[in-house]
């Protein structure tokens, strides 16, 4: 059983590695790709094979998904927020140091998930009734953080509303992967769009790996607000990001940290929400509950087991690709690049979400570029996410 275990781990890895790398795939679309490729053609595998190669796959396209999102501009709807802070150094000749930061954040995630597992495992149960119903009043403050640390906060305030009203009409909608669309137009698709209409360079890159940013405040801060995605399933990376970044007050590098440790820390949760409260938080979680329900202690261990090997996989495999792309970025057009991207985008986007998709990515890419045209923090566009679920959780 220890080969098979090993041999679905690095098929995990494989796998995550390549949906990684793939511009604007959530991992959510693989594990309901996987579901159903499983229940037609691999009906007879043990199940456990399959909670393995699903927690490898996740955890590795948790790391390898900032590549695209920052050399590209090409995110999905955990890394949108990198793309701002990653895309500048990018700009600045920094683009793997970019990189660097999200996956020395993600691997300090591993770490911190492998040891404060075990004392969660009998405190969530006790408190998972009792944080709800404080969570709106968090996202509240959140909120007024967010629009009131920028220089002009009418027009940060105007942007979060606009973006929250987009937000609201889309997700209620009832249309099939509505936020492919809505977060490739607001970080996505007006970045590329205004890279090609200043018909940005990327200088050489830097590919020495120096750190001079201290990560303790971003490891702490991801580390309290991450816990709340185990309670909250309408609470994505994005937004504990943005909350987290409100207590840690981070630059650029020390932002990707948090982003890539919050990444990690969230998929981390929700396979210990399956396990402890019998909740699914990602898709990953769901695709594992089809699988085996819920997981015993021996299969939660092993999802741990997965997770470390993974991770550490994933860590290295990162900067391998991230130095391939820094060195051959340089030499490639990248306002005929971002034209390619955002071709490819688009028709992801219609294959996922139809025309109706177009047509959101079409209003949500002028709101995005409308919001960096006003020159107000693109961070105020995470109201498309943040004023729904406190909309949800008030009423």
């Amino acid at each position: 059983m220890l080969i098979q275990i090993i041999l679905f781990i690095f098929l995990g890895i494989f796998s995550g590695t390549i949906s990684g790398l793939i511009p604007g795939i959530h991992i959510n679309l693989v594990a309901v790709f996987l579901v159903s490729l499983s229940t037609n053609l691999f009906y007879s595998t043990n199940p456990i094979y399959f909670v393995i190669f699903i927690t490898a796959l996740a955890i590795t396209h948790t790391f390898l998904d900032f590549v695209p999102s920052i050399f590209l501009g090409a995110p999905d709807s955990d890394t949108e927020l990198s793309v701002l802070p990653g895309h500048e150094m990018l700009k600045n000749g920094n683009g793997y140091q970019a990189i660097y930061f999200s996956v020395v954040g993600g691997l300090i995630g591993i770490f911190l998930l492998l040891i404060f597992s075990f004392p969660l495992i009998l405190i969530i149960p006790k408190i998972y009734n009792l944080i709800k119903n404080l969570i709106p009043y968090i996202l509240i403050l959140t909120c007024l953080f967010t629009i009131f640390s920028g220089k002009n906060k009418f027009k940060s305030f105007f942007v979060f509303l606009l973006a929250g009203i987009l937000g609201w009409c889309v997700l209620n909608l009832g249309l099939k992967e509505p936020l492919l669309p809505m977060l490739t137009g607001l970080f996505g698709a007006s970045t590329l769009i205004m890279s090609i209409k200043s018909k940005t360079k990327i200088p050489e890159q830097n590919c020495k790996e120096k750190i001079k940013t201290k990560f303790f405040k971003p490891a702490l801060a991801s580390f309290l607000i991450s816990p709340l995605s185990i309670f909250l399933p309408a609470l994505g990376s994005g937004q504990l990001a943005m909350i987290a970044n409100q207590i840690s007050k981070s630059d650029r590098g020390e932002f990707l940290f948090l982003q890539g440790c919050i990444n990690v820390l969230a998929m981390g949760f929700s396979f210990l929400a399956l396990y402890t409260i019998s909740k699914t938080r990602t898709g990953a979680s769901v695709a594992i509950r089809e699988f085996v329900n819920i997981p015993t202690t021996k299969t939660f261990f092993l999802i741990l087991f997965v997770i470390f090997i993974s991770g550490i996989c994933a860590f290295f495999l990162s900067l391998f690709f991230a130095k391939i792309f820094a060195r051959t970025i340089e030499k490639i057009n990248y306002s005929k690049l971002s034209v390619c991207t955002l071709i490819f985008l688009t028709i992801l986007v219609f294959i996922f979400s139809g025309i109706s998709g177009i047509l959101i990515l079409i209003i949500s890419t002028f709101t995005g570029i409308y919001s960096i045209q006003l020159n107000v923090k693109r961070t105020n566009l995470m109201g498309c996410l943040l004023i729904p679920t406190i909309i949800l959780y008030l009423s």
